[in-house]
């Protein structure tokens, strides 16, 4: 299996072709009245790693997960995912495809139950279909099979004990963890997690860290969202900045934080951050 290794010997440059890429993205515009909020020249994702993206508030980069995820359209550009086509794709389809992603505002169903929740993101589900519902040999035998897989993914998380529990009773922290593991339902790819560690307590933040770590192991692709450096440093295989919306440098962690521009780009958002060394 490919891994970090394989970037090893690419230019340090933004929108850098990658030797494997699973998802790429070229001419992406989108403006909102008379504000560009994204538009990226060229931008490729490496398959088997974890890629960050970074960079200051306001710097496009959810609006840039909006684009490539279909929850949102741009005025300008292509991109695909693992071969196929992303424009014209809704979000759905972008999921189905095999390109999953969570939000910086989690989106559990306080109302039901954290199994009910987890079910909620299988795929292949016959009961869905009006007429079927009304058959329940037909669907049961698939919600048996989606119960176990979510049961089995809540004990990977330890949310297990919390399954017949509402959603809406976790906490911030355990919320991150319901959502990442009901994205694993549709055994993705690509996991897209836009600020995973936003508003996580520390004692879960390690947990996080780890269950990323090993969705690379399994053979997925990771691109995340992140502000915490440190934590950018420690799990990232590459590292992309954007500012004001472009994307302005690329490399790895180390390099990336180095990078003049990249100072440049947090001064003022980032002033007591020292991103160039690792003082943990």
């Amino acid at each position: 299996m490919p891994d970090a290794t394989t970037l090893s010997g690419i230019e340090h440059v933004p929108g850098v072709p990658k030797p494997d890429a699973i998802l790429t993205a070229h001419g992406v515009l989108r403006q909102f009245g008379g504000l560009t909020a994204v538009d990226v020249e060229h931008f490729e994702v490496q398959r088997h790693t974890i890629t960050a993206l970074i960079g200051p508030n306001g710097a496009g980069k959810s609006t840039f997960f909006n684009l490539l995820t279909g929850f949102d359209t741009s005025q300008d550009g292509t991109g695909t995912f693992d071969g196929r086509e992303l424009r014209g794709m809704s979000s759905a389809q972008v999921a189905r495809a095999g390109m999953v992603r969570t939000f910086q505002l989690t989106k559990a169903l306080e109302g039901m139950s954290v199994l009910e929740n987890m079910r909620l993101g299988g795929q292949d589900q016959p009961g869905e279909n009006f007429f079927r519902a009304f058959v329940a040999p037909s669907w049961r035998t698939r919600e048996r099979e989606l119960t176990e897989q979510a049961m089995d993914l809540l004990a990977r998380f330890k949310l297990d004990t919390k399954a017949k529990d509402s959603a809406g009773s976790l906490s911030g922290g355990q919320r991150k963890l319901l959502e990442m593991a009901r994205a694993l339902m549709t055994k993705p790819t690509m996991v897209m997690l836009d600020e995973p560690m936003a508003g996580v307590n520390p004692a879960l933040t390690e947990s996080l860290l780890d269950h990323i770590v090993q969705l690379k192991n399994e053979g997925m692709t990771v691109l995340f969202v992140e502000h915490d450096m440190h934590m950018v440093r420690r799990i990232s295989d590459w590292v992309a900045v954007m500012a004001q919306g472009k994307l302005i440098a690329e490399g790895p962690p180390n390099t990336v934080m180095a990078n003049p521009a990249v100072q440049d780009a947090y001064l003022g958002a980032h002033h007591d951050t020292d991103l160039s060394e690792d003082k943990s």
